[in-house]
């Protein structure tokens, strides 16, 4: 059987997961927040285990317009539930309604939940509640001017939640925005990576992973793998490839240096339960101390600044010890994430070029300094 299916996103990455996806052998569309694809049972396995910048793999069960309950529950009874949900599965419903004539959510969830409720009983030929004890299918309905998507989650938690991070700092980045600013970048395995503001190794790590090419996902579970219609052996194989396709030999120079002696310790504790403490090394080192005789690497930084971490002040002070210790390093591309506009004035040179990207739900820019090529 063949699912249309739909990998999530942050805004302004969902280029990086249709790219992803692409990688992996799928035709993509993206949209804004998204991108949509087909596959079957392996495939959903494999999309979870491997996209690195996606946040869930869901399951698209039907799209439809809708402006009257009727209409919502009439439709969403109409489609094949029985396919997906067993007589016993739980399925709790969330919701989201913008510019549409049914705007109430909790009232839009109730609908959905009753027609989905209804479908399975008349399927199972059952009568009163259903004991929803069985595993779990977490639906959502969304709706944008009238036009209804139905979806169940196969993820569980957030794609980005790896499983290696066993303490973090006062604001750390998700793992997987982090892999997007490293594949935004120009790196290769074959040349130096540094993060001079690592906090608990996320960026590093994550350098690491794609160094690597270790599936992100390869030490976590997935809910979907608790559902009777996925095998266990068909995961056993996608693990299996995802084992065979890793490169542990590769050396990789990657350093991740913090001012903060207790986050260094940190980040190697979580090198070391991602497997990767040979792969990265840590340091305690202030930013305007850095400096390098290596040529032609990449440095990228999540530094502090104002709304996210810390006072303001301190922010600037990093960013001007930034363009300073940075300056003589011409063959070094360097990539700085902050949501503080005036970044460039701090940090002394304007940007080669800035993107847009959204760090949960605040607006940043990634700035990017170009060095001299090869």
């Amino acid at each position: 059987m063949s699912y249309k299916l739909l990998a999530t996103a942050a805004s302004g990455i969902e280029a990086l997961v249709g790219d992803e996806l692409k990688k992996l052998g799928y035709d993509v569309q993206v949209e804004n927040g998204r991108a949509r694809f087909e596959g079957g049972k392996e495939d959903i396995a494999k999309a979870n285990l491997w996209l690195r910048t996606a946040d869930r793999v869901k399951i698209i069960v039907g799209e439809f317009e809708a402006k009257t309950f009727d209409d919502l529950f009439e439709q969403t009874k109409a489609l094949p539930w029985d396919d997906y949900l067993s007589m016993d599965a739980a399925f709790p419903v969330s919701g989201k309604s913008i510019k549409s004539t049914l705007y109430s959510v909790p009232d839009v969830q109730r609908i959905v939940n009753k027609a989905i409720a209804e479908k399975i009983k008349d399927v199972y030929h059952r009568r009163g509640m259903l004991p929803e004890t069985g595993a779990k299918f977490p639906i959502e309905v969304a709706i944008r001017k009238d036009k209804v998507m139905l979806t169940i989650d196969t993820t569980g938690p957030s794609l980005f939640k790896r499983g290696y991070r066993m303490d973090k700092g006062g604001a750390p980045i998700k793992e997987n925005m982090a892999a997007a600013l490293i594949m935004l970048t120009t790196w290769r395995k074959d040349r130096p990576f540094v993060d001079p503001t690592c906090g608990s190794g996320t960026i590093p790590i994550e350098a690491a992973l794609i160094g690597h090419n270790i599936a992100p996902g390869f030490n976590r579970s997935f809910l979907c793998e608790d559902w009777d219609w996925m095998p266990k052996e068909l995961w056993q194989k996608v693990r299996q490839d995802a084992e065979e396709q890793a490169d542990y030999d590769v050396e990789l120079d990657i350093l991740g240096t913090d001012v903060d002696s207790r986050m260094v310790k940190i980040a190697e504790e979580n090198a070391l339960e991602a497997g990767l403490s040979h792969s990265v090394t840590f340091k305690q080192v202030q930013v305007a101390d850095f400096t390098t005789d290596k040529q032609f690497g990449i440095i990228v930084s999540n530094p502090p600044y104002g709304e996210r971490l810390g006072d303001p002040d301190e922010a600037y002070q990093v960013y001007r010890d930034m363009g300073k210790a940075f300056q003589p390093l011409e063959t070094w591309s360097k990539y700085i994430i902050t949501s503080d506009l005036d970044f460039e004035e701090h940090y002394g040179k304007r940007a080669t070029k800035k993107r847009k990207l959204y760090n949960g739900y605040l607006r940043t820019d990634y700035f990017q300094y170009w060095g001299k090529r090869k």
